[in-house]
Formats: C-alpha cells, structure tokens, sequence
C-alpha cells in the first residue's frame, strides 16, 4: 500500500480567477493540506491541462501529492501523482491499467459493494460520501454516519470522508475512523485558507 497521508484532502472548486485559485491552494497547503483533487467539470482539455501543470507545481513545492478528478488523459498528460474517478467515471480496473501501479488511484463509493469492488479492482484509498449536504455536488448520494463506519470497517484501504464538510460539523466524524476529511467550500471559500486548513487539520487529529 502507498504511504498516503489523507488527513486533509482537498477538493477544487471551479477556477475563474485563475490567479486567487492559485493562491488559495497555495495558502491551504501552507496550512496543511495533504493532498489535492482538481476537479473541473466543465473545462476544456486545454484549460484542465494548463491550470494542472500551474497546480503541480506548486504542490510539487510543498511535496503535496496532486490528483486528477475524472480525466486520466489529463492526469498523464501533466504526470500528476494519480487520479479519483466516480462510479459513473472510467472503470476502477481500466483506470489502474491505464495508470499503472506506481500512481494513486482514488475511487468514489457511497456503498459497501462499491467500496469492496473498488479495493478488488486496484484503488489505494476510498471516498465516501456525501456525509452533509453539499453545494458543490447535486448529484452525490448521501450517507449516514452509520453507513461511513461500515463502508471504513469493509475494506483494508483507507476512506476520506466527503459532502459538505466545515469547521462546524467535521468533529462528528472523527469517531468513525476514516482516513481524512475531503473538503471544498470550507476551504476554497475561506477568507482565510490557511487558518481554515490549520483548524480543519486540528479538528481531525483531535
């Protein structure tokens, strides 16, 4: 298994000033962000392209591992330390294939049969979720604490949890022995990202 620190796993949100984008990844991993996942949906492969070379190296700076949501030709493209694809994404066993082994390969599962698959067929870590309603994705499923806990103690492969995450509720989870919270708006909407990753961080080590 690779030697992942998932503690605080950070999701993007949609970059329209390419500029503050930057400085708020920036700033979180100052604060202690672990990993980053960009995610954008609607971009063109050029501009997906670009804005990751502009992340990675950043993250390449703070030794942070960099992730591509969903686009593997992206991911390989600009040599990123792995990819996160969805059930609805590029099959977990092809996805590995086409990767290879020595990349990071994160799978999105909101049940134990997709979480169990998902370990068979070669992801490294697990996202689970929504955990709390959540903005930035409509269309994710929600579970129930309840459900986290058994998806965590199904599988040998550490999970993140995600949906809706903030400074607020994050202290409900820790007693369900995850990984690490994945967060967006709490982060990427902050006046402050890196006082809210610094406080998101201690929160989970708690």
């Amino acid at each position: 298994m690779k030697n992942l620190d998932l503690s605080l796993y950070l999701v993007t949100d949609k970059s329209d000033d390419v500029e503050k984008f930057l400085n708020t990844i920036e700033e979180a991993m100052k604060g202690g962000v672990t990993v980053v996942q960009i995610r954008e949906k609607t971009a063109e492969t050029i501009d997906f392209y670009n804005l990751a070379l502009k992340v990675k190296e950043i993250t390449a700076k703070y030794n942070v591992p960099l992730i591509i949501n969903d686009r593997v030709d992206v991911a390989l493209a600009i040599d990123a330390d792995g990819v996160h694809v969805g059930q609805s994404d590029m099959p977990c066993d092809v996805t590995r294939r086409l990767i290879g082994e020595d990349k990071i390969l994160g799978v999105s599962a909101a049940t134990i049969d997709e979480a169990k698959k998902a370990q068979k067929d070669g992801a490294d870590y697990i996202g689970s979720g929504a955990v709390f309603p959540t903005a930035t994705k409509d269309d994710a499923p929600s579970i129930t604490k309840k459900d986290l806990k058994k998806i965590v103690e199904s599988i040998d492969i550490p999970v993140v949890a995600i949906g809706g995450i903030n400074l607020k509720n994050a202290c409900e989870l820790t007693d369900t022995g995850i990984a690490g919270l994945s967060v967006v708006s709490a982060i990427m909407s902050a006046d402050n990202p890196k006082k809210a990753s610094e406080e998101l961080l201690k929160i989970f080590n708690s």
